[in-house]
């Protein structure tokens, strides 16, 4: 195998980010097959995995113990055994948006509606169905006049009461008790965009909705910015996946099916030129287990290298 033993140890530079949902019901992750997307083009992962960008400071920590079977007298080691399995991961967001600051936060995320004169303005209903709205392009009818190029907004059902995970694409908080904001879903979704234009009766967005195809009965509304709580019991959860590309082409690809953040809010500040600081959002996650489907193996995380 000398083309294994010809190229020297892989050579990298910064490490680049990218998550996708987890079906938190069934506890279902996203996928990610090193054998046939190992090589995607670093600004277009493969759907549904999202670009967060690049990070800083990315450090793995392995914690699985390995302990030892010993019998006989004197006790002799005959085997050893895994006894515990835990992996973590960290790191630093070197930009900010919505879905960083949500997976620095690792709790529920709030989306700040916007208001006039202390009250909520009304959600507009979407155009869905034939003819309807798409992931990217919001029909509105004429209700576009109150939205403008570089507004986010967030689009979701009403919320009806329900309990238990809610948030379209992927669950964005977990409901004990019913509520009584009709915005609630809206004010926590993970499914917002950015409006790049506004036409007579659609708006559209700079890239599509993490949820897709907007479903009946779901309404847009505007967003003037993002808020976290330090607290709270529920967890995001997502797969994350992290890409390092080597001097030579090659490529060290970490996937993790499963990550939740196993501390509270933080920033990480960093000096910069000119007497300013840069501010950046500090995550710590755990990895939680997977059956891998091939030999039904317990697994935490997949680390993979692509030659090039």
């Amino acid at each position: 195998m000398s083309d294994v033993v010809d190229v020297m140890a892989p050579v990298m530079g910064r490490v680049r980010a990218y998550f996708a949902p987890v079906m938190r019901a069934s506890e279902t992750p996203t996928i990610f097959d090193a054998a046939s997307d190992g090589g995607f083009a670093l600004d277009a992962p493969p759907a549904p995995w999202l670009d967060l960008g690049w990070i800083d400071g990315f450090a793995r920590k392995c914690g699985t113990k390995v302990d030892a079977v010993r019998a006989g007298a004197p006790a002799v080691t005959q085997m050893q055994v895994r006894s515990e399995v835990e992996a973590t991961v960290s790191f630093a967001f070197e930009s900010w948006g919505k879905l960083q600051i949500a997976l620095a936060a690792g709790t529920q995320q709030l989306n700040l509606l916007k208001t006039v004169s202390g009250a909520t303005v009304p959600a507009v209903p979407l155009v869905s169905g034939a003819g309807g709205s798409t992931a990217i392009v919001l029909q509105a009818g004429a209700a576009v006049s109150g939205f403008a190029v570089g507004d986010r907004v967030a689009v979701d059902v009403d919320y009806a009461g329900a309990t238990g995970f809610v948030g379209s694409g992927v669950s964005a908080a977990y409901v004990k008790t019913t509520l009584t904001d009709v915005d609630f879903v809206r004010r926590v979704t993970l499914n917002v965009g950015r409006v790049a234009s506004v036409g007579a009766s659609a708006i559209t967005l700079e890239e599509p909705l993490l949820a897709g195809v907007p479903i009946d009965g779901m309404k847009v509304s505007s967003v003037v910015g993002f808020c976290d709580r330090e607290g709270s019991s529920f967890f995001q959860e997502w797969s994350g996946l992290f890409v390092a590309e080597g001097r030579q082409g090659e490529r060290v690809v970490w996937f993790y099916p499963r990550l939740q953040t196993m501390q509270g809010i933080a920033e990480d500040v960093s000096a910069t030129l000119g007497g300013f600081e840069k501010l950046r959002l500090s995550g710590v996650f755990r990895a939680l287990p997977v059956v891998d489907a091939l030999d039904g193996a317990t697994v935490v995380c997949y680390r993979s290298y692509v030659a090039g």
